[in-house]
């Protein structure tokens, strides 16, 4: 096929060198047939490797050597996991005739392992630890593009930016700081066109994925010793530590601690009067004997009054679990999520609350479309009704089982009032 780069001068305008590209690819991949169009994400990576003045022939440039690149990553948040990379992946890699690569969030390899030969071919485009393969400087490539957009990426031969890259494919998936959601690097699977299939890219996600587990075990939240932690996801009655004692509490009791953990300012009698009771003949006087027998349980020195409120920070796993959320990291935030939050409450701010997280979970599992993560909210006892989900995880992953777990549950949801499908009920 002709270059499409030879007829563009050094100069060229980017949005015309991504059409050129664009035609070189669908002609490379349509083989004679229909042309297949270039994937969006390709696509928009390309326009941003354009924007960045990426030409056809760069190469990635060498940035970390030797000593410093010894000491850069001893101290990388990514070191401790390297072992778990090399145990999930070094065999595939050496088996296979692919390259292992480990590369922080600015798209700089830390590691490149695995088969000699293929090692040394990729010495000749400079795929070698210390080098910067970000795509502002060698274009479209999977580890570089999978920290531009924070999300797993497969990039094949020609969708490559630069010429002397297409010739191999590669798989990268980010890994997350399972505490705040921050890009920490990504993992990458890089070879030859064995490692052109979807199977590839559901590999590396979940070496990403177990690389974010290991993590939050290594690395737990920060928390004082003396910082209570309340534990009241999938639980009805709540859980306070408290100075080195655990503490059940009582539904209502938990209901209050929830609410006033999230309320630091505070909340008056007849603020958590509607927050805690549907019925509204409840008088003050029976809420306030629930705070006397809470404060009495609790000890002195945490629960203040005028308004009501915790004297210290309370932290529950319900807001670990938002913070994630809000921070990206899904699957941290599934991690953490053990249950509804205090699922057999009925008290009117806590049903918001359970509501809330839950819907804000499911919704982002929807959008992410990981099999593994749809499959294990599935499968746990709060999602096992869930059609949405149940749909979701039949698009990515359509498997016999979960086929037909779809089709039984929407009969169940579509089945007249009152009737449970298969069943015939005689007189009582």
């Amino acid at each position: 096929m002709t270059d499409p780069w030879v007829a563009l001068e050094p100069g060229a305008d980017p949005a015309e060198r991504v059409r050129v590209l664009r035609r070189a690819h669908e002609t490379f991949t349509s083989a004679g047939t229909v042309p297949r169009p270039v994937r969006s994400v390709v696509a928009e990576s390309w326009r941003r490797s354009a924007r960045a003045g990426v030409g056809p022939d760069g190469s990635a440039s060498v940035e970390l050597t030797d000593a410093d690149l010894g000491a850069y990553r001893a101290e990388h948040p990514l070191a401790p996991v390297m072992p778990l990379f090399r145990e999930l992946m070094g065999t595939f890699a050496a088996d296979g005739e692919h390259l292992l690569a480990v590369c922080d969030a600015h798209g700089r390899l830390l590691w490149v392992e695995g088969h000699p030969a293929t090692r040394r071919r990729a010495d000749g485009m400079n795929f070698v630890p210390g080098a910067r393969w970000s795509e502002a400087a060698v274009g479209t490539n999977a580890p570089g593009t999978a920290v531009a957009v924070g999300r797993p990426v497969q990039v094949f031969a020609a969708e490559h930016f630069i010429r002397r890259v297409q010739p191999w494919t590669c798989a990268a998936a980010p890994v997350h700081d399972p505490r705040t959601g921050r890009v920490l690097g990504a993992v990458d699977i890089t070879g030859g066109d064995g490692l052109a299939h979807p199977h590839s890219l559901g590999f590396v996600q979940a070496v990403a994925r177990a690389a974010e587990a290991q993590l939050a075990l290594l690395v737990p939240p920060p928390r004082t010793q003396d910082t209570p932690l309340l534990s009241a996801l999938g639980r009805h009655e709540a859980e306070l530590v408290l100075d080195g004692r655990r503490i059940r509490l009582g539904r209502r009791h938990s209901e209050i601690l929830v609410l006033l953990s999230r309320h630091p300012e505070g909340l008056t009698g007849d603020e958590l009067l509607c927050a805690l009771y549907a019925d509204e003949s409840v008088t003050p006087v029976t809420l306030r004997a629930e705070l006397v027998r809470l404060r009495r349980l609790l000890g002195p020195g945490l629960l203040a009054s005028r308004p009501y409120r915790l004297a210290v920070a309370v932290e529950s796993d319900a807001t670990v679990v938002e913070r994630r959320l809000e921070a990206g990291a899904l699957t941290a935030a599934t991690e953490a999520y053990t249950g509804p939050l205090l699922p057999g409450s009925q008290a009117p701010a806590i049903v918001r609350l359970r509501d809330r997280l839950a819907d804000g979970l499911r919704t982002a599992l929807i959008a992410h479309r990981d099999p593994d993560l749809l499959a294990d909210w599935a499968h746990a006892s709060w999602g096992e009704d869930d059609l949405e989900v149940w749909r979701a995880l039949a698009a990515v992953r359509p498997t016999a089982p979960v086929r037909a777990r779809l089709t039984a549950l929407e009969a169940e949801l579509t089945a007249p009032a009152g009737r449970a499908p298969g069943r015939t009920c005689g007189a009582t």
